[in-house]
């Protein structure tokens, strides 16, 4: 029986005198694939920002269900670093990879938070701190093989190209070890073919990692066609959840958002 792997209850944030976020609340069950959706400004860039900790709340209760332990933790309190150990990983709406390094290294500095040897080790270049880097590195070469980038590991991910980047942003978060990921806008300057194809690689992902997923997305075809359920906010309130048939129906949702054309 699947059971919740994120529970948001009325979170809220507020900047100066703007309600950017507005009691919003959400519940992730284990393996759910969740679109959230809705007008540029609308506060879905900040619920991302509220639940991996990168802004502070100014009201509500965000527990997410550690992937170590398998309990139910309070993220009050919490930085995003020790957010992201309790199994959750994201990517960005502008990407934001190590452009300057390898596309190799840009995933196993990912990895940093579950290395387990010491500064002592690195100095000494002890034979633990040797076995622990190369299964950082062959645990990198194997997610670029997924995401067919293996024989550009040696490129700077600054000479990508934009596709390309996206889909290693994306092996980025995975490299962390998540049990959930958030998406920013995935599918952002993609050709309608890249956009096919990211489809696919999430959906791979999903199954191939045992992920949930939450992704923020404008393309309303990806979204349609991948996500069980969607959560629409407007002014930084939900106005809807539900199935994307349901969702592409809502009164509300096309009054706001889809437009009459969807209808």
């Amino acid at each position: 029986m699947s059971i919740p792997i994120l529970q948001a209850k009325e979170i809220s944030v507020v900047f100066g005198g703007l309600r950017a976020v507005s009691d919003f609340n959400l519940t992730l069950m284990e393996g759910e694939l969740v679109g959230l959706i809705g007008p540029n400004g609308a506060g879905k860039t900040t619920v991302f920002n509220l639940l991996t900790g990168v802004t502070p709340l100014s009201s509500g209760e965000i527990a997410i269900r550690s992937s170590k332990d398998g309990k139910a933790h309070s993220t009050k309190g919490m930085k995003a670093h020790q957010i992201a150990r309790l199994g959750l990983g994201r990517t960005f709406q502008n990407i934001r990879l190590f452009k300057s390094l390898t596309v190799l290294d840009n995933l196993r500095i990912s990895m940093d938070h579950l290395r387990r040897t010491t500064i002592a080790d690195a100095i000494l270049r002890t034979r633990r701190f040797s076995a622990e880097e190369e299964a950082f590195t062959a645990r990198s070469v194997e997610l670029l093989k997924i995401f067919e980038l293996d024989d550009k590991k040696d490129l700077l991910a600054r000479n990508l190209p934009y596709g390309e980047q996206r889909k290693l942003e994306i092996a980025r978060a995975l490299a962390t070890d998540p049990k959930l990921l958030l998406l920013d806008e995935p599918a952002a300057g993609m050709n309608p073919q890249e956009t096919k194809d990211l489809m696919r690689l999430i959906a791979f992902v999903r199954e191939r990692f045992q992920l949930t997923i939450l992704l923020i997305e404008h393309d309303m075809s990806l979204v349609m066609n991948l996500c069980e359920r969607i959560a629409v906010l407007d002014y930084g309130q939900e106005i809807a959840m539900g199935t994307p048939a349901e969702i592409s129906r809502n009164p509300a949702v096309i009054k706001a958002y889809l437009g009459e054309e969807e209808i």
